[in-house]
């Protein structure tokens, strides 16, 4: 099939944009909303998965945005990197991993320390903290010294909440020898991936220089962060006990397994070419390593633990295949999003693929500016509808969930009714050239503000359902239930493109006959 559809099919993912029947504290229902209320209950609806084993997490895992992604783009569930890891660690084979032995091989050559660094967490989305703990308990078994860097959460966990998860982790490393925390930073400063450079800084200072706020151990410096009312997210780079700094012959091994909010600050750690901001000192280490691989530039650098395992057949790949052209657009928040992890990992770019990166603005939290940049992807995407150039769109709206991570509920109801007025606009273009969108999200989020149950800003992931709306379809098209790994197919059944072996997700797309049967389109 080369010739293009005239008509664009549109996937347009709602960052965030949960599913929850109660209105308390669900800044969906409380916010105005006309165009996605219209929708669900004039358009074909049906409700996704997101989280737990339906994307290839351990079950009752909430959904996250690369995970979701991932899936989106795949058309299959794909099992992510937190059971694979999780696996290794209870069978056994974790501290056989060659590239472990061969980092810690270099530091006893060189006598140098491990700079185990990470989101030190139960939240599962970035990381694992009982992940740093088996790392740890290798390199202590081998007899290397150990100085942790853990970053603290505050997102994907409750605001405040550091203190009795690395009050567990203490204990879990309490017996290991030369095993210590060096520094405690709130991944605000060590976890940016919006090239806030400024943040990275003081995160980078605090761990290679030993510069940063003074505490005597862990649990007085997340007390003096409360004390300042500060949270977890924002706690400011804090040196424990006598750390000192980096030093050359040292190692560093990153466990984040998720590679967009790692990518920054290993950079700047690693990369000697780095030049987006002043290094007092940048030491010679004696290995890198990495818990993932966390992107092409960055392979230069350092080796891992779990390399990423390659998906073939993704929805770019097909369209392209069939020489039709598509567009990814998003803002920078979740631009990586629609580009790298809905291409299954891959920084390549298919033929016939346009990208459009629109600036998030540049604020210090998104509850200051909650309409985001969403006008003006809307702006571009509204063009690229009209224009006819295009068979397939892509496109993120960050606000449900940038905006839900403040868990300010006067800011989501901003945010929800911006992505409202950007969806009327979005119908209305498809209404002039006669194309249709899939409206959905990759997991919850906003439709949650406060924990029901500790009365706290709820600022995590949910594991609700999400919607899956067809706008301006086929009067007589239909839409059942499923998962992530099956709007893929979807998509291609609503494209009469044929689905590849690989692609193990299902259309949900029906076509309903004169008899009230309901029949399998594509």
């Amino acid at each position: 099939m080369t010739e293009k559809p005239k008509k664009p099919v549109v996937l347009c993912i709602l960052d965030g944009w949960g599913s929850r029947k109660q209105a308390v504290d669900n800044a969906i229902i409380l916010g105005h909303t006309p165009n996605f209320d219209r929708m669900t209950q004039s358009c074909p609806m049906a409700y996704l998965e997101t989280s737990g084993l339906r994307v290839g997490l351990p079950d009752g895992q909430m959904g996250n945005s690369e995970v979701g992604h991932t899936n989106l783009g795949a058309g299959r569930v794909v099992l992510q990197d937190l059971p694979r890891i999780d696996k290794s660690i209870a069978d056994g084979t974790f501290p056989e991993i060659e590239t472990l032995k061969a980092t810690i091989a270099s530091l006893k050559s060189t006598g140098g320390t491990c700079h185990l660094m990470g989101l030190l967490s139960p939240g599962g989305v970035h990381s694992h903290q009982d992940h740093m703990v088996a790392l740890a308990k290798a390199l202590s078994a081998a007899k290397i010294p150990v100085a942790i860097h853990g970053f603290l959460d505050g997102r994907d966990v409750p605001p405040s909440s550091a203190r009795a998860y690395v009050e567990k982790f203490e204990g879990d490393i309490s017996s290991l020898a030369n095993v210590k925390i060096a520094t405690l930073t709130g991944r605000y400063y060590a976890m940016d991936r919006d090239n806030r450079w400024d943040r990275v800084k003081k995160a980078y200072v605090g761990m290679v220089d030993g510069v940063g706020e003074k505490a005597s151990c862990a649990l007085e410096a997340i007390a003096a962060s409360y004390a300042n009312d500060i949270t977890d997210e924002f706690m400011l780079p804090t040196i424990i006990a006598a750390y000192g700094g980096m030093k050359d012959g040292d190692a560093v091994l990153m466990a984040n397994f998720r590679a967009d909010r790692a990518r920054e600050i290993l950079t700047a750690l690693l990369d000697p070419d780095f030049d987006s901001f002043s290094r007092n000192r940048r030491p010679v280490f004696c290995s890198c390593l990495g818990m993932s691989e966390y992107s092409v530039a960055l392979n230069a650098f350092m080796t891992t633990l779990f390399p990423s395992e390659k998906l073939t057949d993704t929805l770019g790949e097909i369209i392209s295949r069939h020489g039709l052209s598509q567009l990814r657009i998003a803002e920078t928040e979740k631009y990586a999003h629609v580009t790298f992890f809905f291409n299954g990992g891959s920084e390549d770019v298919g033929e016939g693929e346009d990208r459009i990166l629109i600036p998030s603005p540049d604020v210090a939290t998104y509850d200051l500016k909650p309409e985001m940049s969403a006008a003006e992807v809307t702006d571009n995407l509204v063009k690229a509808i009209t224009s006819r150039k295009y068979d397939l769109i892509i496109v993120n709206y960050a606000n449900p969930d940038m905006v839900g991570h403040t868990g300010i509920m006067a800011a989501a109801k901003i945010a929800v009714e911006t992505v409202d007025k950007c969806l009327g606009r979005l119908e209305e273009a498809l209404k002039e050239t006669g194309g249709c969108m899939l409206v959905t999200a990759d997991h919850g989020n906003i439709e949650l503000m406060k924990d029901q149950k500790t009365g706290q800003p709820h600022t995590a992931h949910t594991t609700n359902l999400v919607p899956f709306i067809l706008v301006n379809g086929a009067s007589n098209h239909r839409l059942e239930n499923g998962c992530l790994a099956d709007v893929a197919p979807t998509i291609l059944a609503l494209m009469d493109l044929e689905q590849p072996d690989a692609m193990t997700g299902h259309s949900l797309l029906k076509v309903a006959t004169d008899t009230g049967k309901d029949h399998a389109a594509g």
